[in-house]
């Protein structure tokens, strides 16, 4: 194999390729990208089998060929390069190195047989449809903050996207909980979704099709087998096996009866709980909500560090209560919002709440109280 790629190029597939891949493994080929050249591209794959990224960049092919080589390492050779360099890469299966020469520098890489490198098994996809950047990214970012990461509940290590059925009409909609906050964000169905299957797609997979979504103008291809799912898009493809198990009848949890009702600029909420809890040191600080008559007040006794009060106007025109939440939580929650105003819905101190935001349906957050 002989090839010759621009830096940049090459760059950014790197970092998409390691990013992919486990530091620590028992078998050394998953440490390794696949490099498959052929005449005007180069195809650059990578697993950790339970998930596998493709991509393909332009290069110059004097000679197609194929060979594995330490992602991490080639990706650091590359990262430490000047702009605008121009790297020549070839291969030579007696001696089992890579060659990588930019300018006046010049490295030779070991090598693992091609043969070895394993291939992730295709699927009978049983629905493909395909969305815009912005629909998914929104969907996975707003929900992907409640992903549980306790490995004994490994059926809520993920985010549930599935069709769903919201005031008559269907929906793509993403659901994350780990017991004891919610998201559910639901969007537009894209034309084709109607059959597809629900998913658990896992918390690693929603990190990694983060970087497929910058582009706001991308439309990405999805499909779905009951086993994986994948996202493609302008010569990039991630495929990924989805979570083996029953995500929760998650509207059980979703209260319906809450009529005690706050409405607050999110910012301000956000900033005045952040303040608050700076006296806590514990890492489940309890931040106690009183309210009365259009007043809000917030605040925190530590024994060991002090105490904190602050007071906010608000909107909310019941009886006074109080009521507790974990202030990461509740930062969590408000970062969500993109609109100006949160509205929370309260029933008793001892019940869910409900977050909105605003009066958009499409976005809701349940979290579950705490006693202060």
């Amino acid at each position: 194999m002989k090839v010759t790629i621009e830096r940049a190029a090459l760059l950014k597939a790197m970092s998409r390729a390691q990013a992919v891949l486990e530091r620590k493994n028992t078998i050394p080929i998953l440490a390794n990208v696949l490099i498959e050249a052929e005449a005007d591209r180069v195809s650059l794959r990578a697993t950790d089998l339970d998930i596998e990224i493709i991509e393909q960049i332009p290069a110059n092919a004097e000679r197609p060929g194929a060979v594995t080589v330490a992602a991490h390492l080639l990706h650091e050779i590359v990262r430490k390069l000047p702009d605008g360099a121009q790297l020549d890469l070839s291969s030579d299966e007696a001696t089992g190195r890579l060659d990588v020469v930019a300018g006046r520098s010049r490295f030779s890489l070991a090598t693992l047989p091609r043969e070895d490198f394993p291939v992730m098994a295709s699927s009978e996809y049983t629905c493909s449809y395909s969305a815009p950047a912005p629909v998914l990214r929104r969907l996975f970012d707003k929900s992907k903050f409640a992903v549980s990461t306790e490995e004994t509940r490994y059926y809520l290590n993920g985010v549930y996207l599935h069709v769903a059925d919201e005031d008559g009409a269907k929906v793509l909609r993403a659901v994350a909980t780990d017991g004891h906050r919610l998201a559910r964000i639901d969007a537009d169905l894209p034309a084709g979704a109607e059959a597809a299957p629900g998913v658990i797609v896992p918390r690693k997979t929603v990190g990694e099709l983060r970087k497929l979504l910058e582009d706001d103008e991308a439309e990405i291809a999805i499909s779905v087998s009951e086993t994986k799912i994948r996202f493609s898009v302008d010569g990039l493809v991630l495929t990924s096996k989805v979570i083996d198990g029953a995500f929760p009848d998650y509207t059980r949890v979703i209260p319906t009866g809450n009529t005690r009702r706050m409405e607050v600029d999110a910012a301000d909420f956000a900033a005045a709980v952040d303040r608050v809890a700076t006296v806590s040191q514990e890492r489940s600080r309890a931040v106690k909500l009183a309210m009365e008559q259009d007043k809000l007040s917030l605040s925190v006794n530590s024994p060991d560090a002090g105490s904190a009060t602050e007071e906010l106007v608000v909107a909310y025109p019941d009886e006074a209560m109080e009521i507790g939440f974990n202030a990461k939580y509740l930062l969590e929650i408000a970062s969500q919002v993109d609109r100006e105003n949160a509205v929370f819905l309260f029933n008793d101190p001892g019940d869910p709440t409900l977050v909105r935001e605003g009066d958009d349906a499409t976005a809701v957050y349940v979290v579950m109280p705490m006693r202060v």
